[in-house]
């Protein structure tokens, strides 16, 4: 065994079945749990002015979106009082990003989020900012809780790369879930080192990618100027959210319906098999805050 996978597994032994229990603090709101007789709310914002002429997000209306976002989720005075609601001084952060070198979480976006929980009195050394390398980040081996944000794009083994395959970096053989189209992704969700600890998902639909081919398609031609962000405790109603949108926008490019291939059935799947939360519109709470020309829902 190398040292990398010996340090997997150390890491996940270590985490133990107490994280199952020691992530929430009974401070978090009750949306956090989706539980099954509530909706879950999604709030999607938008903003015209968010992207510049290259396609950089503006950091002052990133932030501005982002914190507007959260305060209406939390039903908050502001921001400092809503992210009071999720984190607490003595929680230790994991801020799981996504680094694809063609559409990766915008750095403005993690370093606000980072601002927000040192002022609720997170010290900055109990923050930690990763993806690919979170089993073998020691602050990532002793967070209390997790901040989920990453873009929409099409994918080749999941058809959508979503929130809830965001955490496919937390198990030691990624591929091992890509069978089935990743059908059954929702089952990270449920490790000892996970399950609980998630306060809030952020879904970047800034400029979405929403058509390719091949594992790591990409091509400027199928991403469009959405200048949006979807936010929400549970991670199955805003992908299905965000599906809907990409769904929406690849019946307008293509002038008929064509469906994501191979079909996102992982984002179902997690509702009707996996319980983690809701991907059926009827228990969704969309909230729609901001620019609303062409949100395509």
């Amino acid at each position: 065994m190398n040292d990398g996978s010996r340090g997997r597994r150390e890491f996940i032994k270590a985490c133990g079945a107490a994280a199952a229990l020691g992530a929430l603090h009974l401070s978090l709101p009750e949306g956090l749990l989706a539980l099954p007789k509530k909706k879950s709310r999604v709030i999607l914002i938008r903003d015209e002015h968010v992207l510049d002429r290259l396609n950089k997000p503006r950091s002052d209306v990133l932030a501005r979106m982002f914190d507007d976002a959260v305060v209406k989720l939390c039903e908050a005075k502001d921001a400092k009082s809503a992210w009071q609601t999720m984190i607490a001084p003595d929680d230790r952060v994991g801020i799981k990003t996504n680094v694809w070198r063609y559409l990766r979480t915008p750095v403005a976006l993690e370093r606000h989020a980072a601002k927000r929980i040192t002022e609720v009195g997170v010290p900055e050394d109990h923050i930690a900012v990763d993806d690919r390398g979170v089993l073998g980040n020691e602050g990532f081996e002793k967070a209390t809780a997790l901040i989920n944000m990453r873009p929409m794009r099409t994918h080749h083994w999941s058809g959508l790369g979503t929130l809830i395959k965001n955490y496919i970096m937390f198990v030691e053989r990624p591929a091992e879930l890509h069978g089935d189209s990743c059908a059954d992704l929702a089952t990270v969700w449920k490790l000892p080192h996970v399950i609980g600890r998630t306060r809030l998902n952020v879904l970047v639909m800034l400029t979405p990618l929403f058509h390719g081919s091949g594992p790591h398609h990409y091509d400027p031609k199928y991403i469009w100027r959405y200048n949006g962000l979807l936010v929400g405790f549970d991670p199955v109603a805003v992908d299905a959210v965000g599906a809907r949108i990409i769904e929406a926008k690849r019946r307008a490019y293509f002038g008929e319906h064509r469906p994501i291939n191979p079909p996102p059935k992982h984002i179902a799947l997690a509702e009707t098999r996996h319980g983690l939360g809701h991907a059926d519109p009827a228990r969704i709470e969309l909230i729609r805050l901001g620019w609303k020309e062409d949100d395509l829902l």
